[in-house]
């Protein structure tokens, strides 16, 4: 009954708005309190430890090159290179849009930062050149989940550590999907852009690239830096996201020259509020974990599914509709941290690879940054196009279609997506 009253609470604070880090935070302390073998104690005590961890780190680090980046107008220059590649094709402004996403995703592994700092710049420039509304948001909501998919992956990060699975195994694995889903995006928007007469730029001389080749290669070093030191176990994920951020402020401030010491407070203060969203979110889910802990929750999920999911792929497909679900309304970092727990005894059973559980579950929970009424990718870029959140989110579902069907080939032909991964590091799988 107990449990029942607390579900019925959960989901009453969600309806009303109340943020999904303190709903949480509430129903783990109400429902400890009603537990009288666990003392109160417990919650601030799960919450410490469920933040202490050395792989976090990672997390306000990736985020802080993110933002070092941003502010030292590296996107910009990002931007400007993408556009020499690909913006000759018939709607070459919405291309470049997606291709610096993919190129953004390689250093911050923070979809938001991608949204903020390349939705800023590239939405207001496509309605100029006559896109619709509809598509420059679009577009931009939609390139940015690409972020959690190409390493490196906050997501990823958290994952490896509630299951142990190999970083860069996960790093590894997202590049092919990473890469499905962004040319998948990229026929559409130029099946699109042939109907609807989008413009093309004009395309760029051999000189003009090379110069941008030559002012964006320290920057494109840095998902060099990051992976290769992770794959080839030269650093772990949290000092690859140490160097990440220091190269990315020694190049903003010594190469580009577009960062000074003064701008450091801001940088750092939008780092700390940005991180503290997911980490108290975090913590709270860790409170409610000793909860459910206590209510033996995997216990029973993994009986309900041995004694009523005999497949393997149907448990992966009520894998993907149940996270599908859950990342309406809640954060991906939360939502792992509650549930993840929950089915990966099952999935163990199953014989499925904790990679392969992992790609599955990031990139379910990608979608859920565009589809309201959590959908904070979604929230972001329609607040810079001036969009009403139910027409952005109309204009996301033809992209998130794509994510779906590329994910739907992850989860279902899993040695075809591994293949790249396996040839450049057999050992990690």
């Amino acid at each position: 009954m107990t449990g029942i009253l607390l579900v019925a609470l959960f989901l009453i604070f969600m309806f009303i708005g109340v943020p999904i880090a303190f709903v949480i935070g509430i129903v783990a302390l109400l429902g400890i309190m009603s537990v009288p073998y666990i003392p109160e104690v417990t919650v601030p005590m799960k919450m410490l430890n469920g933040i202490n961890s050395f792989v976090l780190l990672a997390v306000p680090l990736f985020i802080l090159a993110a933002n070092l980046m941003n502010h030292g107008k590296i996107s910009q220059k990002l931007i400007d290179l993408s556009l020499t590649i690909v913006g000759h094709i018939r709607g070459g402004l919405a291309h470049a849009n997606i291709l610096v996403s993919m190129i953004f995703a390689g250093v911050s592994g923070a979809a938001q930062a991608d949204t903020a700092g390349v939705g800023k710049i590239l939405i207001p420039n496509m309605k100029k050149q006559g896109y619709d509304t509809e598509t420059a948001v679009g577009v931009t909501a939609a390139s940015s989940t690409i972020g959690v998919i190409i390493p490196p992956s906050i997501p990823m990060i958290i994952f490896a550590g509630l299951t142990n699975a190999s970083v860069g195994a996960l790093f590894l694995g997202g590049i092919v999907p990473g890469i499905l889903i962004g040319l998948g995006m990229m026929l559409f928007v130029y099946i699109m852009a042939v109907k609807r007469g989008y413009p093309r730029s004009k395309r760029a001389t051999l000189k003009q690239f090379f110069k941008l080749v030559y002012e964006t290669v320290p920057a494109l070093i840095t998902p060099i830096i990051i992976i290769g030191g992770i794959i080839t176990g030269f650093f772990t994920a949290t000092e690859a996201a140490a160097v990440a951020s220091i190269y990315t402020l020694l190049i903003c401030m010594f190469f580009y020259k577009t960062l000074k010491l003064s701008d450091l407070p801001k940088i750092l203060a939008d780092t700390l509020a940005l991180s503290s969203l997911s980490l108290f979110a975090l913590a709270a889910a860790s409170a409610l974990g000793e909860l459910m802990s206590y209510y033996q929750l995997s216990v029973k999920a993994q009986e309900f599914f041995v004694n009523n999911v005999g497949s393997e792929w149907l448990f992966i497909l009520i894998v993907i509709l149940f996270f599908l679900f859950i990342g309406t309304f809640m954060d991906a970092i939360p939502a792992m941290i509650l549930f993840v727990p929950v089915i990966f005894p099952t999935a163990t059973q199953f014989g499925i690879d904790p990679v392969h559980l992992g790609l599955i579950v990031v990139m379910t929970l990608a979608m859920g940054l565009v589809t309201p009424p959590y959908g904070l990718c979604l929230l972001l870029a329609a607040k810079i196009g001036n969009l009403s959140i139910e027409r952005s989110f109309a204009a996301v579902i033809p992209y998130l279609l794509i994510v779906l069907a590329v994910l739907l080939f992850v989860a279902f032909f899993p040695s075809i997506a591994f293949y790249v991964p396996k040839l450049i590091n057999p050992g990690l799988f």
